[in-house]
């Protein structure tokens, strides 16, 4: 037991002399992901942030089953709501035609209309951004762009969503 106490004294005297005299080691305080590489951690905001949900057609209707190789393609299937009808991006040819500050700077700074969470992803660590860049750009090119959006009032010759809120009737 007492080697273990002295072990662990030792080990923080140690760190402690990493950092020069009265200087506190300099931590990022945002939240990000961490793995052993950006392919990894682009993978894994891709998964968790269920960006497959809309930008992988048919995903959340195979169950999530649907193979890495479809990932990312877009979808033309629309979601339509007050705002028109907008269609998920292929995100895979995106980042082929940008460079990785270019794409960064988009993440940023888009706005486009829902269901995209724009203010999401403009959240996001700096560092979680490029590696969901590296993450589409391994993946490589694949499909086709996704159809352009449709503003309000205009109906779509695609399959889509109907995301407009139905007020019940009243009772009375």
């Amino acid at each position: 037991m007492r080697l273990a106490i002295w072990t662990g004294v030792a080990a923080a005297a140690l760190l402690a002399g990493c950092s020069p005299p009265g200087e506190a080691a300099k931590v990022d305080p945002a939240p990000r992901v961490v793995a052993v590489s950006d392919i990894e951690q682009g993978r894994y905001l891709v998964k968790i942030g269920g960006c497959n949900d809309c930008h992988t057609p048919g995903f959340p209707q195979s169950g999530g089953a649907t193979p890495e190789a479809q990932w990312m393609t877009g979808n033309p299937v629309g979601y339509g709501g007050p705002w028109g009808v907008t269609y998920a991006s292929n995100l895979r040819l995106t980042a082929q035609n940008l460079n990785e500050q270019d794409f960064v700077e988009m993440l940023n700074t888009r706005r486009a209309s829902p269901p995209m969470p724009w203010h999401v992803v403009r959240s996001m660590h700096e560092a979680d951004k490029r590696a969901l860049y590296r993450y589409l750009r391994s993946l490589g090119p694949a499909g086709a762009p996704a159809p352009a959006a449709l503003p309000p009032g205009v109906t779509p010759t695609t399959p889509y969503e109907n995301m407009m809120p139905i007020m019940p009737e009243a009772v009375g």
